[in-house]
C-alpha cells in the first residue's frame, strides 16, 4: 500500500458513544477503542494528524461554569480546556496502543489557534448552541448582563449561541509541520481550534465562536500538504435519502458530482453537509488530494477502495 500523510477528522462518537455517561472515564475508555484504528494507520506507515471534535466536552465546561453563577469562563479558554484534556486521553491512548506493538513514535497535542476574519458573514447569524438550557427570564438576563445571544432550542429552553467563521489560517502551523516531519503523530486544532482574530501589531485576540472541526481539518491538511483527508463519522459511507426506501449508498464522487448533490438538498445541515464542503475544500483544485469519509472502523478498508465515500477533484 502507498503510505500518506493522511488528516484524521475525528467525529465525536470516536470519544463518546454512549450519550448518557460523558465522564472522564467513560471517554478514556473510548479513546482506547478509537486508538486501535488509529494506530492500524500508522502501523502501515502512513503519517498521521489529527483533529478531533469537542461539541460535548466544550459544553460540559461550559455548563459547569454556567452553574457556578458566579464564575464566568470565556468561551475561547473554555475551548483550549477541552483541547487539553481531549487531547490528553487521546494521546495517553494513542502512545499506549502503538508501544503495545511495538512502535516508537512520539505523539502530542497542540493547544492551537485558528485565525478567522473578524468580518466573517458567520458573525451577523450565531447558530452553534452551547452549554446549558435556561427559562427565557434568564435568558433575556444573560443577554443584558453578558451579551450573549440566546436562541430557543426546539422546546426544550433557551441556549447561547455563537457564531461558526471558516478558519483562514493556523497560528501554530510552522510547529506542527516540523513536528510531523520529523516523524511525531500530532493532535492539533481540537474542536476546530480556538478561534482568533488579528488585533495588529502581532496581537491575536479569543472570540467567543466555534469553528467546524472538519474544516479546521481540511485547512490543516492543506497546510501540511497532506495527501488525503478522512473524515470519520458514525456511518460507513455517505447516503442520498437516508434512512428511506431508496437510500443509495455513494463511493465515489467527483467534486462537480458532490456539488450537485448540495444543491439538490441531499445532505442536512447538522451533519453530512459540513463534511462534504470541507471534503470539496480540501480536494478542489488539487489533482493528487482525496477525501474520504467513512467510519473510524473502517477507515483502513476505505483507504484501500474497499469502502467508504471517496471525493477526488475530477
Amino acid at each position: 500500500m502507498e503510505k500518506k500523510r493522511i488528516i484524521l477528522a475525528l467525529g465525536g462518537n470516536a470519544l463518546q458513544r454512549d450519550t448518557k455517561d460523558s465522564s472522564a472515564k467513560s471517554q478514556l475508555e473510548m479513546a482506547k477503542l478509537t486508538a486501535k484504528s488509529v494506530v492500524d494507520l500508522i502501523s502501515a506507515g502512513h503519517e498521521i494528524a489529527i483533529v478531533h471534535g469537542n461539541g460535548p466536552q466544550v459544553g460540559q465546561i461550559v455548563s459547569a461554569y454556567e452553574e457556578a453563577k458566579d464564575r464566568e469562563m470565556p468561551f475561547p479558554e473554555c475551548g483550549a480546556m477541552s483541547q487539553g484534556y481531549i487531547g490528553y486521553h487521546l494521546q495517553q491512548a494513542i502512545r499506549g496502543e502503538m508501544r503495545n506493538r511495538g512502535i516508537d513514535k512520539g505523539i502530542a497535542s497542540i493547544v492551537t489557534q485558528v485565525l478567522v476574519d473578524k468580518d466573517d458573514p458567520g458573525f451577523l447569524n450565531p447558530t452553534k448552541p452551547i452549554g446549558s438550557f435556561f427559562t427565557e427570564k434568564e435568558a433575556k438576563k444573560l443577554e443584558e448582563v453578558n451579551g450573549y445571544t440566546m436562541k430557543e432550542d426546539a422546546g426544550r429552553g433557551f441556549r447561547r449561541v455563537v457564531p461558526s467563521p471558516e478558519p483562514i489560517d493556523i497560528v501554530e502551523s510552522s510547529t506542527i509541520k516540523s513536528l510531523v516531519e520529523a516523524g511525531n503523530i500530532v493532535i492539533a486544532a481540537g474542536g476546530g481550534g480556538v478561534p482568533v482574530i488579528d488585533k495588529g501589531n502581532n496581537s491575536l485576540e479569543g472570540i467567543a465562536a466555534v469553528i467546524d472541526k472538519d474544516f479546521a481539518a481540511a485547512k490543516l491538511g492543506e497546510i501540511l500538504e497532506a495527501d488525503m483527508l478522512i473524515i470519520l463519522t458514525a456511518v460507513e459511507k455517505v447516503y442520498i435519502n437516508y434512512n428511506k426506501p431508496e437510500q443509495r449508498g455513494l463511493d465515489n464522487l467527483t467534486v462537480a458530482e458532490a456539488e450537485k448533490l448540495m444543491k439538490e438538498g441531499h445532505f442536512a445541515a447538522g451533519s453530512m453537509l459540513p463534511k462534504i464542503k470541507a471534503a470539496i475544500k480540501f480536494v478542489k483544485n488539487n489533482p493528487n488530494r482525496k477525501a474520504l469519509i467513512t467510519s473510524l472502523e473502517n477507515a483502513s478498508k476505505g483507504i484501500e477502495g474497499k469502502t467508504g465515500t471517496l471525493i477526488i477533484n475530477q
